[in-house]
């Protein structure tokens, strides 16, 4: 019997942003893959934004060994990841989308600027779909292919509304949903799938990334009046009072959310319709999977990179030492028959332990020396990971552009976090350090400042 692997990564999709942990939006299908294997409740990526943490995902590795502190920063080429590990056993894994890789030799300028299309090095390109939303070429030529007109500018793809006159609510996508890029990169691996008995694919989700434009009928799912509150103090100003970093992280064009609550909550409403439009389609290739005979061989991990600030704290996108930045989902199915169903983990788990935990499932060996983390597989057999399992989670970020204007020393712009179940501290070489009692402060607007 083949063992194959559907490694799905969504981007910007925040922990908490799944109906089976009680949240508005709805993801019938992940909850029901949840029921079906396992979800991890602590689950945390090791840095942000998009390529540090892919680097740790698809590496095994903390931030402060393989080096990738900023998109658009190398990969060296003498690390190892799951896909070349994988390759070693005679698979040959297949990417649909990207993985925010940067090679070893790029200028980090220009592949930051660009948005680096790289791929990491193991893997086959089926479907190239990068973050590059100026230049969605492979997208762009199956619209044109389906009789689309695709715009002489190609972001409008993204970007581009139909008239409406509902102000409390966004605009939708003139793309409709069953011609918008996540329906069209779930296509394409359906269609991969349906051709193949042995298969270890990556699909890598572009949303619910922005641009924050969903198709209808997603685009109107969750009223902006209904959404909840935001998790912040009672202004920036005084949310900025917490630390030096965060004051100024709120003070750039960049990171702060804008003053006008409308337009987040309109923002958040097409957020949440994203991950529902995401769902769908997820649900969709479940069923294909199915229909094909790969659901009893195939491991599936659905995760994401970061999370996303929406709003709380002020902030907008995925920065700093906040949870919304770093907690993100983590459902795993194993179809062993004697896998756990229905299970639920809440040990703390990072992104360096989904390399081992690929490779564990195909029966390859883990580059101890290398890997930082550990596999979960033994989570999907028993529901525990047991004894003797970490009892924190870490992360690091950087903030090295910002280093003229903090007056800070390039290598001193950066931070680390320790996360328990009961506290968060948080180190700033060049700064003082903070203390979290999340038993009395779970929402993170108060904390101790340590010389």
């Amino acid at each position: 019997m083949p063992r194959n692997i559907l490694f799905i990564t969504a981007d910007q999709w925040r922990a908490d942003c799944l109906s089976g942990l009680g949240h508005l939006v709805q993801t019938p299908n992940l909850d029901a893959l949840a029921q079906d294997g396992v979800l991890f409740t602590n689950h945390f990526a090791n840095s942000a934004p998009c390529g540090p943490s892919r680097a740790s995902i698809h590496t095994g590795m903390r931030q402060h060994r393989h080096g990738v502190t900023a998109n658009g920063v190398p990969l060296k080429s003498r690390y190892t990841n799951w896909a070349l590990e994988v390759r070693k056993l005679g698979y040959e894994p297949a990417l649909f989308g990207y993985t925010d890789t940067t090679p070893e030799g790029a200028d980090p300028a220009d592949a930051a600027r660009n948005i680096s299309d790289g791929v990491l090095p193991g893997l086959d390109t089926i479907v190239l779909h990068g973050k590059s939303i100026w230049r969605p070429t492979a997208w762009a030529a199956w619209l044109r292919e389906a009789g689309y007109p695709v715009p002489d500018k190609a972001m409008e793809l993204f970007t581009a509304t139909s008239d409406m006159n509902d102000d409390k609510r966004p605009a939708p996508l003139r793309v409709p949903a069953e011609l918008h890029d996540t329906r069209f990169l779930v296509d394409q691996t359906i269609e991969y799938i349906e051709q193949r008995s042995q298969w270890c694919v990556h699909l890598s989700i572009f949303r619910p990334h922005p641009p924050w434009v969903a198709p209808a009928p997603y685009h109107a799912l969750y009223p902006p009046d209904d959404l909840p509150p935001f998790n912040r103090s009672p202004s920036a100003e005084a949310e900025g009072r917490l630390h030096p970093w965060l004051a100024h992280a709120l003070e750039q064009k960049f990171g702060p959310a804008p003053n006008d609550e409308a337009v987040v909550r309109r923002w958040q409403a097409s957020y949440f319709g994203l991950i529902t439009e995401v769902d769908h389609n997820l649900g969709r290739l479940f069923d294909a999977m199915k229909a094909v005979g790969a659901w009893q061989d195939t491991l599936i991990v659905f995760t994401s990179d970061h999370g996303e600030q929406m709003g709380d704290h002020w902030l907008i996108g995925k920065l700093g030492f906040f949870d919304e930045s770093y907690a993100v989902p983590l459902i795993i199915r194993n179809p062993d028959e004697a896998a756990a169903r229905g299970a639920r983990v809440d040990a703390f788990t990072e992104s360096i332990d989904l390399m081992p935990t690929l490779l564990d499932w195909l029966g390859a060996p883990v580059p101890g020396q290398q890997c930082d983390g550990a596999s979960l597989l033994p989570a999907t057999l028993y529901g525990s990971l047991g004894d003797g399992w970490r009892e924190t989670a870490s992360w690091e970020y950087h903030f090295a552009h910002a280093a003229q204007t903090l007056g800070l020393p390039p290598d001193q712009c950066r931070l680390h976090v320790t996360r328990g179940a009961d506290f968060k501290e948080v180190t700033f070489p060049g700064f003082p350090s903070l203390q979290f009692d999340l038993r009395e402060e779970p929402g993170e607007r108060r904390a101790t400042a340590v010389p």
